[in-house]
């Protein structure tokens, strides 16, 4: 049986490719484990082979306790169980964790507190989310926001379209295979670690994992989405304290009235030049004329409509 920890793998996955040198964490659309090549025949009857992204189940314990079966492409599979566990509240801002064993063969990921937990009651009601791959948010969705209020921060448009141009080159699954969510943790103009994974909130989940582990400030971040603004995404941000949520797709109306409850930034429909912002809107300062900022390339408009 193959059992790792987060220290025993590399903390980090450095970029080696030019678009993506200054990532700490960057995608890596080439992993033999994340997608597979499969035979089909095209619109013409032609035999044609595409790249498909994995998927593969993943089961989550705290201590002794299981908490649930996740359907992910299997990467940073310890950054998702903490991410997990901290945007449901399991893991409290003070909780030491002891350990964090992946048993790659089980598939399982194990994660230890000293303090001890038990989540029966909690366990017992659940709402699917409107999250790809069936998202759930375990007890009452809105416990835990009661008092959040996310700190006014000022949001220059010139980050948000450098942000934009950047994330959309980067090498990814997205690009390379589509079908799945890419999130990005930002500061100012520069994205710092990506994730992707079939369902936008395991993405967000890494990361949240990602900040955990690393101790890394949520209060002068952005957090950029390809998937839609819903109130799952919105609670989840407001959770991890990033004050700034962005995303080339939609809104939710009770995803709005959220945002607006604890003062997070909502930016959505972000595509070339346009963007519609729904709430913090006091907080735009516009530093660059729309007029100026490139158009969005065909390649990367097609694989957003087979995405």
């Amino acid at each position: 049986m193959l059992a790792r920890t987060i220290g025993d793998r590399e903390a980090f996955q450095l970029a080696t490719s030019e678009d993506r040198s200054d990532f700490i964490i960057a995608p890596d659309p080439h992993a033999p484990r994340l997608t597979r090549a499969v035979e089909g025949v095209d619109q013409n009857g032609e035999r044609s082979r595409i790249s498909v992204v994995e998927e593969r189940p993943l089961t989550i314990f705290l201590n002794a306790q299981e908490i649930v079966t996740a359907m992910t492409i299997g990467d940073y599979p310890e950054y998702l169980a903490l991410g997990f566990l901290r945007n449901q509240g399991m893991l409290l801002q003070d909780d030491r964790i002891t350990a964090v064993d992946y048993e790659e063969d089980l598939e399982t990921v194990v994660v230890r507190t000293l303090r001890q937990t038990s989540f029966e009651d909690k366990l017992k009601k659940k709402t699917r989310t409107s999250g790809c791959a069936v998202g759930t948010v375990f007890g009452d969705m809105m416990e835990g926001l009661e008092g959040v209020r996310l700190p006014p921060v000022p949001v220059r448009t010139s980050w948000l379209y450098a942000l934009a141009a950047r994330i959309n080159r980067t090498p990814s699954l997205y690009l390379e295979a589509g079908a799945i969510h890419g999130t990005v943790l930002c500061h100012e103009d520069r994205p710092l670690v990506y994730m992707e994974d079939v369902g936008r909130h395991n993405a967000v989940d890494k990361i949240a994992g990602w900040m955990l582990q690393t101790d890394t400030s949520a209060g002068d971040k952005i957090l950029y989405t390809t998937g839609r603004l819903t109130s799952e995404m919105v609670i989840k941000t407001a959770m991890m304290g990033i004050p700034v949520l962005a995303s080339r797709s939609g809104f939710t109306a009770w995803g709005v009235e959220i945002a607006r409850e604890v003062g997070l930034t909502l930016i959505g429909r972000m595509r070339g030049q346009r963007f519609v912002c729904l709430s913090g809107e006091d907080r735009l300062v516009r530093d660059v004329d729309p007029s100026t900022v490139a158009s969005e390339d065909r390649k990367h408009r097609r694989k957003s409509a087979e995405a």
